[in-house]
């Protein structure tokens, strides 16, 4: 027999429903450099004239080592944007189009002369520095612009042939000069994964020796041709920790333009505790909540930046088990 429930006028029928987590698209849009609400015009970009007038332009300045102009405010940072381009003739992008506005790019050398004086406030700045105090529409922005820079400084000449590249598709196609080659490239993206591994109540954090000191992070490594992105967790775990992991989970995804990667998030669980470190870790150890909390009160342990993808999945592994705010738990005296 189905038991059926009245409540409050709405009928429910069968088992009460479990708790939703939410869905892969919502988690993705929380992190950093996600969400960018912007109409990227991929059917528009043969045909763009960058001296149209059919919207206003936004011109964001950014130097081949990846530098952008930036206004560094008391409480947060903007990215700086000017009405013309440096130099007609420079290099240049598309961005997309967003509330009216068309947002484009013109890659810059040190020595190019600005087309109008800069504010008080503006400085060129790497998008690291910065890019926890960026506005969301900012951020993504800086990502996207970032990516596109390193992409066109890598690709200045044909990699079959060697001739120079020209750019079309205002700045989203390069096409190699020599008619018998005739390669054309697009912008590129680094697939990686990055894996919160678990093993009962307690969470894997691993450091490399490059970085900070007491800096630890979450496993992870790019995906190799061939290669599932299940199979590239499995692998790198196996590579890095010595760890068999099992219930492969997708978390959420952050493009990461340091270079120009997609960092795409995962959960896993150990199926031992038994670590045996590849040549990449320096260190790993297993922490529970309460140790982990204390490690970084202590000054012991170090975590992620708040903008990174790893820190989310440290965040919400710990949220899943204590029902609580890890930033608020750290910062608890």
């Amino acid at each position: 027999m189905r038991l059926r429930i009245i409540v409050l006028g709405l009928s429910v029928s069968g088992p009460s429903p479990t708790p939703q987590r939410p869905d892969d698209d919502e988690r993705s849009r929380r992190n950093h450099f996600a969400a960018l609400p912007l109409d990227r015009m991929g059917e528009s970009r043969e045909q763009f004239d960058p001296a149209g007038n059919d919207a206003e332009r936004r011109w964001l300045l950014l130097r081949r080592d990846g530098q952008m102009l930036v206004r560094r405010r008391s409480q947060d940072t903007q990215l700086y944007w000017q009405e013309q381009p440096c130099d007609g003739e420079l290099p240049w992008s598309l961005l997309g189009r967003h509330d009216g506005y068309d947002y484009l790019l013109q890659f810059i050398d040190e020595d190019s002369q600005l087309s109008e004086p800069l504010a008080a406030d503006a400085q060129w700045a790497d998008l690291r520095a910065h890019a926890e105090r960026l506005a969301p529409l900012d951020a993504g922005l800086a990502a996207y612009a970032r990516g596109l820079v390193l992409w066109r400084d890598r690709h200045r000449h044909c990699g079959r042939c060697g001739a120079p590249m020209l750019i079309r598709a205002a700045g989203h196609r390069l096409v190699c000069t020599q008619s018998s080659c005739g390669n054309e490239v697009f912008p590129r993206i680094d697939p990686a994964i990055i894996v919160a591994i678990s093993h009962g109540d307690r969470l894997l954090l691993a450091r490399q020796a490059s970085w900070p000191a007491g800096r630890h992070s979450v496993l992870a490594g790019f995906v190799e041709p061939g290669e599932t992105l299940e199979d590239c967790v499995r692998r790198e775990v196996a590579e890095e920790a010595g760890l068999t992991v099992e219930r492969v989970r997708y978390h959420s995804s952050q493009p990461w333009p340091f270079p120009s990667a997609l960092m795409i998030g995962f959960t896993a669980e150990a199926v031992d505790d038994r670590l045996a470190l590849g040549d990449e870790l320096e260190q790993a150890d297993w922490y529970d909540p309460g140790t982990l909390v204390a490690a970084v009160r202590g000054g012991a342990l170090g975590l992620p930046t708040g903008f990174s993808v790893s820190r989310r999945l440290i965040e919400d592994w710990y949220q899943a088990r204590t029902g609580s705010v890890l930033t608020e738990a750290i910062a608890r005296p």
